[in-house]
């Protein structure tokens, strides 16, 4: 029903209670009412979370220098192992041209220490040296040997630095745009905030999102009376993701993690779910609403919110009279389920209550013509 309906509606309730009559002719004004319903009832939770690729990887310089190409699209599925960047590699390659130089020089040395100990050692054996003779040429041997293995390991990281040159992916997945170009100086201590791009495995999604200590309380209670246990069950909890265009996503998800502690500045524990994101529909960094079902209410009365009248801290309905007369009452509310408001004390089974319309106006005396409005009680459950 539309807001002329609401306006029209109003007036005319209000000029019916006004006048009572229409040239001489009473008019009985209509009423909307809906039975109030008794149901079991689910009842969830919202959080507002945020989404996660299954892995975000940083993509960051090992080496410094000049950027000197991009090999891939932006925005697209790159491979493990797929070449991303270039950086300038001649200095690096100098240094391992140097190291190379330095080894060669090293195990001409390592011979001629060698030559020079063979030589030796028959002769001291014979007492043609003397053991000092010996010793010397034992000791250039084996520095000879050192030499040669430092020179060795030198030449190892020129080369390893000069293979961080060439950036690779180190996980198959989504791209995002790069926050450098060719021709930008990169660092390795950039840090993550300068990273030079971020990849992102998209066939799942985390979502991350806070829960109050009470919230924890009362999950935990209920699965513990289940026969369970929070930390081995918690896959067990469905959850619904709710993206922001208020469309429900397909998917359920899962409890994946549950923070170790209560964080003692918020009150609240980190969640973790996982979702399934096979049509790539999810994307890190949006922001959803995650809702999970924390109770179950048996036998619970319900009616339409837009039955119940709150005046500050008070609650009050229009019951329909066996003679299709009002009467106020004063009820108890509990939750709102979707459309719904559930009422703890105030109202039994069977009752009519009265919705839309300034019924305020009407005397309590005054006699009505009830319309049914078919509230349909399982449908607006789940409105949100």
């Amino acid at each position: 029903m539309n807001i002329k309906f609401y306006i029209s509606l109003g007036l005319s309730l209000w000029l019916c209670a006004c006048s009572g009559t229409d040239g001489g002719k009473k008019i009985t004004p209509d009423v909307h009412f809906a039975e109030v319903g008794v149901r079991d009832i689910p009842v969830y939770q919202t959080y507002v979370g945020q989404t996660y690729g299954l892995s975000d990887i940083d993509i960051q310089a090992r080496v410094d220098g000049w950027l000197t190409g991009i090999h891939f699209k932006e925005g697209t599925f790159v491979s493990q192992g797929q070449l991303l960047y270039t950086i300038d590699d001649q200095p690096i390659q100098t240094k391992v041209d140097a190291a190379k130089a330095s080894l060669a020089e090293a195990n001409t040395k390592l011979v001629k220490a060698k030559s020079d100990y063979e030589r030796v050692k028959p002769l001291a054996e014979m007492n043609a040296l003397s053991k000092r003779d010996l010793d010397n040429a034992i000791a250039m041997y084996e520095a000879a040997q050192s030499e040669v293995e430092i020179a060795d390991a030198r030449l190892k990281t020129n080369e390893i630095e000069l293979g961080y040159t060439r950036i690779t992916a180190p996980i198959t997945g989504l791209i995002g745009i790069s926050k450098t170009q060719v021709g930008a100086y990169v660092s390795r201590g950039m840090g993550a905030s300068q990273a030079l791009n971020t990849i992102s495995q998209i066939d799942k999604i985390r979502v991350r999102f806070s829960i109050t200590e009470n919230n924890y309380l009362s999950f935990r209670k209920a699965i513990v009376e289940s026969g369970g246990d929070l930390i081995e069950k918690k896959q067990d909890i469905p959850i619904t993701l709710i993206l922001n265009d208020g469309t429900v996503y397909p998917e359920a998800g899962a409890l994946d993690i549950v923070d170790r502690e209560i964080n003692p500045a918020t009150g609240a524990m980190l969640v973790q779910a996982i979702f399934d994101n096979k049509e790539k529909m999810l994307r890190p960094g949006q922001f959803v609403k995650i809702r999970i079902q924390t109770e179950a209410l048996k036998d619970a009365i319900v009616v339409p919110q837009s039955a119940v009248n709150q005046m500050q801290n008070i609650y009050q309905v229009f019951v329909l009279t066996a003679e299709n007369k009002l009467e106020a009452r004063i009820v108890e509310v509990g939750d709102r389920i979707g459309s719904n408001w559930v009422i703890k004390n105030g109202l039994s089974a069977g009752e009519k209550v009265v919705t839309l319309g300034n019924v305020s106006l009407i005397k309590a005396d005054v006699p009505l013509n009830p319309v049914d409005m078919q509230w349909d009680y399982d449908k607006t459950m789940n409105d949100f």
